[in-house]
């Protein structure tokens, strides 16, 4: 796992942890909806501002974004998606 799939892990797994939905983290954040799911996917690759206002909407630390991924979670790396309301 390469730092920005850290960060695209650990964002969801404390987005989903917080129960907010990837919409409120884009109200909260400032940044589009869309723009939070590439992020998440590892599609895109946020600035440090964007990883400040992302670190400030879900009220933890920067370093938490980055924290390193053991192994056990890589395994259960694969999150429950959402819904898709269509």
């Amino acid at each position: 796992m390469d730092i920005q799939e850290i960060f695209a892990h650990n964002l969801r797994k404390i987005r989903v942890a917080k129960h907010i939905s990837q919409d409120e983290l884009a109200l909260r954040s400032g940044v589009e909806r869309a723009y939070v799911g590439h992020v998440e996917r590892a599609t895109k690759n946020p600035t440090i501002k964007t990883v400040e206002k992302l670190a400030l909407a879900l009220e933890c630390e920067i370093g938490e974004l980055f924290r390193a991924v053991s192994e056990e979670e890589r395994e259960l790396a694969t999150l429950p998606r959402g819904r898709k309301n269509r």
